[in-house]
């Protein structure tokens, strides 16, 4: 049992690190909140003095606010339904006995460790590409137009890009879970004539419950602020401007700092909401 003499030292022994972390994150978010009651233009005549709320109501206000938020939570919608489905399909799969089995995991989890701007650039230039990508010969060999993906097609590629990135996360907590499954349930299952579907429909999937809440909850939080997928592949054209994206616009191409950080605001504001929502779930799930 700790005595009052070890937690002491225990929270001196924190205090640097909680100070750090503290700092690390009250720091920007003041300054952003600071900033986003003045007008501040770096290259046009710098600080202008308090505007009061005029950003928020701006950046609001415009025509582009709402587009970009539906933007952002439809690819974060897509990417989520897409890595947990084929998440979960790829988890069973590795659990199974096969030849190199380490190696074929540490294969699927590779593309996890990828920079997002190396993964958008393979993807754009290697399989999107309408003259000389994979996915144009592939079209032409079966006699079809090849797609202009990134313009024809923008969301879907975007959502393909990070669900490709964020694939590995997902199959790796699951596979996690999975492997944590008590086997004699399902080997009393199956000598009791159940089907394999039942089987997973009754007792992997309840299982993989509480897993499914955490990948979902880890990605949306990182998901609400994608930027270098479409900043390196559309550059926010063909609408796939997300939320993130018109922060930077009005930040470094409109070189408007007080607009940008009531931006950020509610960027802010609209990621508290999510998690939220998903903390709710994942609480009813833990305590399931």
């Amino acid at each position: 049992m700790a005595t009052q003499h070890s937690r002491s030292a225990a929270r001196l022994m924190m205090a640097p690190a909680v100070v750090l972390l503290l700092g690390w994150m009250l720091i920007p978010l003041t300054m952003t909140l600071y900033f986003s009651f003045k007008k501040y233009l770096p290259l046009r005549g710098g600080d202008l003095g308090w505007v009061g709320f005029e950003n928020y109501v701006r950046f609001v206000t415009s025509s582009a606010f709402w587009p970009s938020v539906m933007t952002t939570l439809i690819i974060v919608g897509g990417v989520l339904a897409i890595t947990v489905l084929f998440g979960i399909l790829l988890a069973i799969l590795l659990n199974q006995p096969m030849w190199g089995q380490g190696v074929v995991r540490i294969l699927v989890i590779a593309p996890f460790f990828v920079m997002p701007t190396v993964s958008a650039l393979v993807w754009k230039n290697m399989f999107m590409d309408p003259n000389y990508g994979l996915l144009a010969h592939l079209w032409e060999f079966f006699g079809a137009e090849p797609v202009q993906w990134l313009s024809q097609a923008s969301l879907t590629s975007i959502v393909m890009i990070v669900s490709w990135q964020w694939l590995p996360f997902a199959t790796l907590i699951l596979l996690t879970a999975i492997q944590s499954l008590d086997s004699e349930q399902l080997e009393a299952a199956e000598m009791d004539g159940a089907p394999a579907t039942k089987r997973f429909a009754y007792i992997t999937l309840p299982h993989l419950g509480r897993a499914i809440t955490v990948v979902i909850l880890i990605q949306t939080i990182f998901l609400l602020s994608i930027f270098a997928e479409i900043f390196v592949t559309t550059g926010g054209a063909f609408g796939t401007k997300t939320l993130t994206y018109l922060i930077y616009q009005r930040v470094l191409e409109s070189q408007n700092v007080g607009l940008g950080s009531a931006g950020g605001v509610y960027a802010i504001i609209l990621a508290n909401i999510v998690a939220i929502f998903l903390m709710r779930i994942v609480g009813k799930n833990l305590d399931a």
